[in-house]
């Protein structure tokens, strides 16, 4: 079976080099190999450059976009995947690679399709205020909504089955997709399991991309994928 790692990246000169050699370096289950697809999303900073280190390595796979977003950068990492399993993975270090295994626990034991790691269940460093109460407003809504009991709908940890994700057709920009692949899923019966993961916030100066138009249109997809045909 093999794990296949889409680090959708912009602007990340000085985390992405970390995030992939510890994805690279997290001991896996026994019989899982690994791929690493990184998608650079039209970045003007010096991560095109950094990238070019990874040249000829085989466990990482590196594609360059013009800037599209988020969305578009799994959409296009989603394509190249040939894995069983695809995890999304942030090419900062908000999430870290370490915490692979257990993710994959409850997939490999069949007790999931899909296994989010759940920010709320676990350690939460620097998450400003404001944000928290965000994510906890959003989590009530989808669950009211779609009869869930989800803690962290939009965490950025998600672990899938290749076939699941790609059965779905992904159609937001930027961050909402966080909401319309739940709320697909959801629709589609799918498992979904969290597990407790540690996660580290950085604020916008330190390079964290979500401001609050974008925290907004989230919230928004919610009400849209729960009313929508689609």
């Amino acid at each position: 079976m093999k794990l296949s790692i889409v680090v959708p990246a912009y602007n990340e000169e000085l985390t992405v080099v970390q995030v992939i050699h510890a994805a690279k370096a997290v001991e896996l289950p026994a019989g899982i190999d690994r791929e690493i697809v990184v998608v650079n999303d039209g970045s003007n900073d010096g991560t095109a450059g950094v990238l070019g280190r990874f040249d000829g390595d085989r466990f990482v796979r590196v594609f360059h976009q013009t800037n599209q977003g988020k969305a578009a950068a799994i959409r296009r990492g989603l394509k190249e995947v040939t894995g069983d399993l695809v995890l999304i993975q942030d090419a900062d270090l908000e999430y870290h690679p370490s915490q692979y295994p257990q993710l994959l626990a409850p997939v490999l034991s069949f007790q999931a399709d899909a296994v989010y790691g759940s920010r709320f269940k676990g350690r939460i460093e620097a998450m400003e205020p404001i944000n928290r109460w965000a994510n906890i407003v959003s989590n009530i809504t989808f669950n009211v909504l779609f009869g869930t009991r989800l803690t962290d709908i939009n965490t950025c940890f998600k672990l899938f089955r290749t076939a699941d994700l790609r059965s779905i057709t992904i159609e937001s920009e930027h961050f909402a997709l966080e909401t319309e692949i739940t709320a697909k899923l959801r629709r589609k019966g799918i498992r979904i399991v969290e597990v407790p993961i540690n996660y580290q916030a950085r604020s916008i100066g330190q390079g964290k991309k979500i401001d609050w138009p974008k925290g907004l249109w989230m919230y928004w997809a919610i009400f849209q994928y729960r009313f929508s045909k689609g």
